[in-house]
């Protein structure tokens, strides 16, 4: 006989601060977990990623290969390969273990601001200052994106993707979400230029940071605005939210140096992190733990619960 399932235990939020990593190399533009979560990227000032055991605070490689600052990095499924997105215009696909640019892709216009692998990391979907999604085929040799998203007015801060949409923040105010089985385009106006855009783990909602407002939770289908968070300073720098693993509570950087998590039904303030003393820019949640990464200035931390179980998990 099948025996049930245990009932999980009552959220956990980090909050105690594990490993303060300094990475020499320059400022912190992002820090990315890979997809089982033991591992994680960053992408500096100083045009390198650095690929880390967070845990150890150990550096296991470095990738050189971009012109100028790194403003974004994923790892694949398999964690095989990277993709960069840097100030030179430019998308990088990486080969984890040799650390050596396997493809450089060439057609944005501006910097790129965001990048995310497909779940079979077979495209890389990057979005630009230059107001354009465009989606690159990592396994053929054409030059060219596959596809050219151009609907944003202005330039896209942040793009995330599923297993059959992409969805882009653009500083027009507008979330776009493109359904790539349907062909279709839905567009939720939130009235402020967006910084960051995510999905909840159960594909039905929206979550969206805007500068100087509120973050906002939206019905992906309906655009109904279902919950506001606020408390977080966000006044001029592109700053990451996050949900946590188990979709219980949002999370958004702050300019005052700290991270915000707000319950996601009760919109009530749950924690502030204080991770330093100038913006926040960088924010990554573990895929299964309740663990998160922050960057601010040269220094990426991680943090946890600080129980027994959660040292134990990680």
């Amino acid at each position: 006989m099948a025996f049930p399932q245990p009932r999980p235990g009552p959220a956990e939020l980090p909050r105690r601060l594990v490993r303060s990593i300094e990475c020499g190399q320059g400022a912190v533009r992002a820090a990315r977990f890979n997809a089982d979560g033991n591992y994680c990227v960053t992408g500096g000032s100083d045009k390198t990623l650095k690929l880390w055991n967070p845990r150890k605070g150990t550096l296991l490689r470095s990738y050189l290969g971009h012109g100028y600052e790194v403003l974004d990095a994923a790892g694949s499924f398999d964690n095989s390969q990277l993709c960069s997105g840097s100030a030179d215009k430019t998308v990088a696909l990486w080969d984890v273990a040799t650390g050596q640019v396997l493809r450089k892709f060439r057609g944005h216009a501006g910097k790129v601001n965001s990048v995310q692998f497909n779940e079979e990391a077979t495209v890389i979907v990057s979005g630009s200052i230059d107001s354009s999604v465009r989606c690159w085929d990592c396994r053929s040799r054409r030059p060219d994106p596959v596809q050219v998203l151009d609907e944003a007015k202005d330039g896209v801060s942040s793009v995330k993707v599923s297993d059959h949409e992409i969805l882009a923040g653009s500083v027009d105010g507008r979330v776009r979400r493109y359904d790539l089985r349907a062909g279709e385009l839905y567009s939720d106006y939130v009235g402020s230029p967006v910084t960051c855009v995510c999905f909840t783990k159960d594909g039905q909602c929206v979550l969206v940071a805007s500068l100087a407002a509120p973050l906002r939770l939206l019905d992906k289908d309906t655009g109904e605005m279902l919950g506001e968070y606020s408390g977080h300073h966000s006044s001029t720098c592109r700053l990451d939210c996050v949900l946590s693993e188990r979709d219980t509570h949002v999370g958004c950087a702050s300019e005052d140096g700290a991270v915000y998590f707000w319950d996601l039904v009760e919109g009530s303030l749950a924690t502030r992190l204080p991770v330093g003393r100038g913006a926040v820019q960088s924010l990554a949640f573990h895929p299964a733990q309740p663990v998160l990464l922050a960057a601010t200035g040269a220094t990426l931390q991680l943090w946890d619960t600080g129980t027994e179980e959660g040292d134990a998990a990680t």
